[in-house]
């Protein structure tokens, strides 16, 4: 197991100036660690930052702004944590977008914004922090947030969110053994609802992206919508987080209201496989002796 302790950690979260990503940073903080907040809002900056001013803990969060699918951006900040931090050892892959509306009505920025963000942004996360948390040897962890919308049929109009999520899903749980092998461990976080601002998905949007997009009216609508008070508090979010962390566990769920839908799934592609047992392909000819 890579991470058994928080103090003396430093923690990257994408996402991490608002709602579950800020959430998670708190209670990292509070249990040790050194995070460094990288949003694409530099209003969410602000705040966040603000809200750890004046506190015992306020020298243990940077920020920096980020735009997750900007892979040249995002091989600068891994350069910059590996030059003031000799590496990360928690990466949180929680940037996200909820692109909603009518499927009929989706166009290639629509689907270019939400698998961009939500699959691109946990792949750059990947590819840029790896490498460092092999080579500095100390092992370490990524969480990476998908969404319960992955684990069931969501309806038509969250087509692009739930399939982007599932994507997340499935990466991740193939990785998870090989990387274990370097002493990195591998969550996926699947929430339900959680106080955020994740309805802010129209002005998260590139410019190139607003154009031409078949969503902005149901996104506009979105960004009306009132979060509800029974919603998740982030930072309890953020505790089962670190939990999951200090546990390696593999899926960290927030919410329980949508297991009869997940088992209705799995019984369904169950049904409909054959009884007949061929011999499984060997996947192992693909990996080095």
């Amino acid at each position: 197991m890579a991470i058994t302790t928080f103090e003396g950690k430093t923690a990257f979260i994408t996402g991490g100036a608002s709602g579950i990503g800020l959430g998670i940073a708190k209670i990292l903080v509070e249990r040790g660690a050194q995070v460094v907040l990288a949003d694409l809002r530099q209003d969410h900056i602000d705040d966040a930052l603000a809200s750890f001013a004046g506190g015992d803990k306020s020298n243990a969060v940077s920020a920096l702004q980020l735009d997750v699918t900007n892979r040249e951006a995002y091989r600068e900040a891994a350069q910059r944590m590996q030059d003031e931090f000799g590496g990360v050892d928690i990466l949180v892959n929680n940037a996200g977008v909820g692109p909603e509306g009518p499927v009929l009505e989706a166009t290639y920025a629509d689907y270019d914004f939400g698998f961009g963000v939500n699959v691109g942004g946990v792949i750059n996360g990947f590819v840029e922090f790896l490498p460092q948390m092999i080579a500095h040897g100390r092992g370490g962890h990524i969480v990476s947030t998908a969404s319960l919308a992955a684990e069931v049929v969501m309806p038509s109009f969250m087509a692009i969110y739930g399939a982007s999520k599932a994507a997340v899903c499935h990466y991740c749980e193939a990785v998870k053994p090989e990387l274990a092998e370097k002493n990195i461990g591998v969550s996926i976080l699947l929430p339900g609802p959680v106080k955020s601002n994740i309805h802010e998905t129209q002005q998260n949007r590139p410019t190139h992206l607003v154009e031409g997009s078949g969503y902005q009216a149901s996104e506009k609508k979105l960004s009306r919508r009132i979060v509800g008070d029974n919603w998740m508090e982030p930072e309890e979010a953020g505790r089962l987080v670190a939990d999951g962390i200090l546990a390696d566990q593999t899926y960290i769920v927030t919410h329980g209201f949508y297991k009869d839908g997940m088992r209705a799934r799995a019984e369904a592609v169950l049904a409909a496989t054959p009884d007949r047992k061929e011999e499984a392909p060997d996947f192992g000819q693909f990996r080095d002796e």
